[in-house]
């Protein structure tokens, strides 16, 4: 069974398609299926989920975030088709959308991959309900200003109980250049370690699910490594 984990790890991390695994590995179709048997069970979330809670208790924190930022992240798709799939006028972007929640050392929350085309508060909404139920000790969510206007009252109508509420991080008017601004960096950060997965660097999944499954994978291979 290790080798079946292995060989999703390196095919993350490498960006090879699955029926292109070395001969090292267990045949790819039994490979996938494994794969596509734990994203529909749950097992990857559970997982990661676990493995979140053990790095955060490792570095001196509570198992759960009190504090977390919110940004998304456009990436092209290929030619396979499926669903969610649209374009992202402002950043001329043909594709999907990663919207991702983390907390305040950039381990991921929740994700969700829609069409580029939704709009980031919209999307934002997609993440934001999952947390009606979950993260009870969250208390404060960070974000850019494109998540501004009547989201603000949204977050803060969204538990009557363990109210969350979402704080606007503006750039100055003065700045110039990259500036890296008050929190809204981790995100970015986690974005980029994502990056160092070569499945990442396009949307190359039929469903949005198998997407988000990955992104869950690439971060299990970095809190393995954390833990170490």
């Amino acid at each position: 069974m290790r080798l079946f984990v292995n060989a999703i790890l390196y095919l993350t991390r490498t960006g090879c398609a699955w029926r292109y695994l070395p001969r090292d590995y267990p045949p790819w179709k039994t490979v996938y299926g494994y794969f596509r048997q734990w994203r529909i069970n749950g097992l990857w979330e559970r997982i990661h989920d676990a493995l979140r809670a053990a790095v955060r208790q490792a570095e001196g924190r509570h198992r759960q975030p009190s504090a977390a930022i919110l940004d998304s992240q456009s990436v092209k798709t290929t030619d396979r088709g499926g669903p969610e799939r649209w374009c992202d006028a402002g950043r001329h972007v043909n594709g999907r959308k990663r919207h991702i929640l983390v907390d305040t050392i950039g381990l991921l929350l929740i994700v969700v991959v829609h069409a580029a085309s939704t709009q980031d508060r919209d999307g934002a909404k997609l993440v934001l309900e999952r947390l009606r139920h979950r993260f009870s000790r969250l208390r404060l969510i960070w974000a850019d200003g494109g998540y501004g206007g009547a989201l603000v009252e949204w977050v803060r109508s969204l538990r009557t109980r363990n109210t969350a509420r979402l704080e606007i991080v503006r750039r100055s008017d003065d700045a110039k250049g990259f500036v890296a601004l008050p929190r809204r960096w981790v995100v970015e950060r986690t974005f980029a370690w994502l990056g160092l997965h070569r499945r990442m660097s396009k949307d190359y999944e039929a469903l949005p699910e198998t997407s988000e499954a990955f992104i869950r994978v690439a971060m299990i291979a970095l809190m393995l490594a954390r833990l170490q």
